[in-house]
């Protein structure tokens, strides 16, 4: 990657947030995972680095980063990394294919209706007999069950 490259994906970055963080366990392979995950994605993003409990520096921290994600470092700031790799359609593809067609969730979407107050109240009722709710129908009902006569 030549300077020129190098300057206007920084110039890129500058105006990114830092979307994924390291922390006191360092390079981790969950974080590995994750990391490739957004490069895909996103091909330029910035990584914050906490200074204080991290085990490495940022500048230790961003050609190991680099070397197992096959990226780029564009720059390292204070405890940021910015990172580039051109995402590639067919490996992203592929990993779709082995991580199976989607979640159980996903695949088991069922169509939901939607219950009103009173359906709702019916077969709780149903289910349980001492969940009936004495609900008057009409005022003349009303004052016959509260004893009140007018």
């Amino acid at each position: 990657m030549t300077s020129k490259e190098r300057a206007a994906w920084r110039a890129k970055a500058n105006s990114l947030e830092a979307i994924i963080q390291i922390g006191k366990e360092g390079i981790t392979d969950n974080l590995i995972t994750q990391i490739d995950d957004t490069l895909d994605v996103r091909e330029l993003i910035k990584i914050r680095v906490h200074l204080e409990t991290a085990p490495q520096t940022p500048k230790e921290l961003a050609p190991q980063l680099a070397e197992r994600l096959d990226a780029e470092v564009i720059q390292v700031i204070g405890g940021i990394i910015v990172l580039y790799r051109k995402a590639d359609p067919d490996k992203i593809q592929a990993k779709k294919k082995a991580r199976g067609q989607g979640t159980a969730k996903a695949k088991a979407k069922k169509k939901v209706k939607i219950k009103g107050l009173r359906q709702r109240q019916r077969e709780k009722e149903a289910k349980n007999p001492y969940a009936v709710y004495d609900r008057p129908r009409y005022r003349n009902d009303r004052d016959k069950k509260q004893g009140n006569s007018r």
